[in-house]
């Protein structure tokens, strides 16, 4: 019988230019090292056609005497003393959580699932942090920023002022946001149009002509300091901006904080144990009225037993303007009036569209399980319904954190606007507008990266 040609064995396919795998690892570090050679080339060819120019290029002017004012200073910390404790304290309970978190996943498992270790970690994060600030509260060291001051103080004044708009923005058109998205799935007729007419006619105007409006059709247009209108003296409202009482520590504060944070851990220990009972027997154990008694009570009977933690200083009129108090100016109020509508406006139509994202089928099953709305909403719609609220939401918020540079526009010294005036003053356009991109990127990766914490805490996990 005949046989067939012989054929030799092909050489293997898995070579080092046939793993497609491999080929990716070599093509990414080529073009990383071109971009890498790009912007070194970039750098060089900047700073010799500065030295063609004669323009110096160098971070030394931020020692010099900057030369202008800041109407709205807050004080600066100095990175020593209590501050810098409180920041190591806080960096090391992070970090001790951080790597306990990593090892409890390397054993499937998690923190949660351990009582002690979720003790361990509220006092890592929480406790920690608060009794060295107790401990060292009197070496904390700030600084008035005045004319005499560096350039390098007016552009951490620049920055504060820039954390206290975009902070207290966030918060307040989350708040606002969800309750206006909830008005919108109202089956009350009134109140779905109104919603509706709120985020329709706020989201399609430009955010810079709402500023204009909040900054010279509304604050401008109040009255004058002695025709105040006034509030039991703890809200006073004029064309000078908006007067609140200023709150100061006493002797109990730190007491109270530190009971605050133990109520805290209690009602953490409590929804823990209702979770327990409810996975094993099904009984549902109140947790939100014993929470909010706590948090109530233990504060309060605090405050009766050994006085007020926090005494307030109220505005008085003094002469031709108030005196004492917290004073926020029409060019703060304007702009955080018009970032925080602007952007509720934008988070109501996220969270409408991620209730609605939730399967018909989920309502009804849980509505014939017995649950009320309360618990619908609760434990069915929120649960689903943050996977797909909370990624455009980071969104927003970084948004909001960049859009705070519109304070330039009404004259908040925020940190484009300091920028620019120490920019005027010293020529070094190049630097100040470096570090001015740095921090904002560094905030925005900062959001970025709690708001990914919190989805991948919030997503849910197929069994």
């Amino acid at each position: 019988m005949k046989k067939g040609p012989r054929f030799k064995p092909s050489a293997p396919l898995n070579t080092f230019w046939r793993d497609p795998d491999k080929r990716g690892v070599v093509y990414q570090v080529l073009i990383f090292s071109l971009v890498l050679w790009l912007g070194y080339k970039t750098f060089r060819t900047t700073l010799a056609n500065m030295a063609a120019k004669g323009i110096s290029s160098s971070f030394d002017f931020l020692n010099n005497e900057a030369g202008f004012g800041i109407d709205e200073a807050l004080p600066i910390p100095l990175l020593r003393g209590g501050i810098a404790y409180f920041i190591f304290a806080l960096a090391f309970g992070l970090m001790a959580v951080f790597l306990l978190a990593r090892w409890r996943a390397s054993r499937g498992k998690t923190i949660g699932e351990s009582t002690p270790l979720v003790l361990l970690s509220l006092a890592l994060i929480f406790f920690l942090p608060v009794l060295v600030l107790h401990a060292t509260y009197d070496t904390i060291e700030t600084e008035t920023y005045t004319e005499a001051s560096s350039y390098g103080s007016a552009l951490i004044v620049g920055v504060l002022n820039t954390l206290k708009i975009s902070v207290v923005g966030c918060i307040l058109a989350t708040v606002l946001g969800f309750l206006v998205g909830l008005a919108r799935l109202s089956t009350n007729f009134l109140v779905n149009k109104l919603a509706s007419a709120y985020v329709e006619v706020l989201r399609n105007i430009p955010l810079l002509l709402q500023i204009f409006f909040w900054y010279f059709a509304v604050l401008q247009t109040l009255p004058s300091v002695r025709q105040s209108l006034t509030w039991s003296n703890l809200f006073i409202l004029n064309n000078r901006g908006v007067l609140l009482p200023s709150p100061h520590p006493t002797q109990w504060f730190a007491t109270t904080l530190f009971l605050s944070f133990g109520v805290i851990a209690g009602i953490v220990l409590l929804a823990r144990h209702a979770a327990r009972v409810k996975n094993l027997t099904g009984r549902q154990v109140p947790v939100f009225l014993p929470s909010l008694a706590l948090l109530a009570g233990v504060p309060g009977l605090a405050w009766w037993i050994l006085g007020p933690p926090v005494t307030f200083t109220y505005p008085v009129l003094t002469g031709f303007n108030y005196e004492g108090g917290i004073a926020l100016s029409p060019e703060y109020a304007s702009l955080l009036f018009g970032l925080t509508v602007y952007t509720s406006a934008q988070i109501a139509e996220i969270v409408r569209g991620g209730i609605q994202a939730v399967p018909l089928g989920q309502w009804e099953a849980a509505r014939s399980l017995g649950m009320n709305e309360w618990q619908l909403m609760r434990f069915v719609v929120t649960p689903q319904a943050l996977r797909v609220i909370i990624p455009p939401l980071t969104s927003q918020y970084l948004n909001l954190t960049k859009n705070s540079s519109l304070g330039v526009s009404v004259a908040y010294p925020e940190l484009v606007a300091v920028g620019g005036t120490a920019i005027s003053q010293s020529g070094r356009a190049i630097e100040i507008i470096g570090l001015t991109m740095a921090v904002y990127l560094t905030i925005s990766l900062l959001i970025s990266l709690a708001m990914n914490w919190y989805n991948a805490r919030a997503k849910l996990v197929e069994r």
